[in-house]
């Protein structure tokens, strides 16, 4: 199938920028680049339009652009959170795709499309995973998407907390552990001198008697 060739009306990432003339595969350029406008077909009479058109389509651009910057800058350090069951690893039964972060990004306060989230493969684990959203051509912004089992758990995760540790001391009544035996014998040892004292004194006192008599 032969390639088409069309005027591209805006930069398109990895395609070219305005005005380039470029091959895409039909396909390509029937269901996303002409419908949405993004191109017209290179022919002789859309390129004399193109030209004529060119500095209105420029200033339509900034202006696009300059309203994309500032909705950029009020979503920077945006998070959104989704709730998703899974396994003992982590790994979920589903998957996360660019609608379910588009309608979170939009429930968040920011309405983006589908086609703005640039996912290149479903979300499978839990965790946070930083998303670009195309804003404008030229413009993008970075969203972090905290995949959790819950509300909670997302925000553990969001704090970087870890599930506290197990309690180490051990339970009344324990052998004492190997490692704290010698400070324990050390700690006895000052309960059971006198006594040893007290016996020796007595020994003494017994052979001087003897010794007399």
């Amino acid at each position: 199938m032969s390639a088409t060739q069309v005027i591209l009306l805006e930069r398109i990432e990895a395609l070219g920028q305005m005005g380039d003339v470029v091959r895409v595969k039909p396909g390509y350029a029937r269901n996303f680049l002409l419908p949405q406008k993004k191109a017209m077909r290179a022919t002789k009479e859309n390129l004399a339009v193109f030209e004529r058109q060119r500095a209105q389509l420029v200033a339509q651009n900034l202006e696009r652009k300059s309203e994309a910057e500032a909705v950029a800058a009020r979503m920077v350090d945006l998070a959104v959170v989704v709730i998703r069951q899974a396994g003992e690893t982590g790994q979920l039964y589903g998957s996360v795709s660019n609608r379910d972060i588009a309608d979170a990004v939009t429930a968040a306060g920011f309405t983006v499309d589908r086609r703005q989230v640039l996912l290149q493969n479903p979300i499978k684990a839990l965790g946070i995973h930083p998303i670009r959203v195309a804003l404008h051509p030229e413009v993008s912004v970075e969203v972090r998407v905290n995949v959790a089992q819950s509300a909670d758990e997302a925000k553990v995760q969001a704090e970087g907390r870890k599930a506290p540790a197990a309690e180490a001391a051990a339970p009344v009544g324990e052998p004492v552990p190997a490692e704290a035996a010698p400070e324990a014998a050390a700690a006895e040892e000052p309960a059971e001198a006198p006594a040893t004292a007290k016996k020796a004194k007595k020994a003494k006192a017994a052979k001087q008697d003897d010794a007399e008599a």
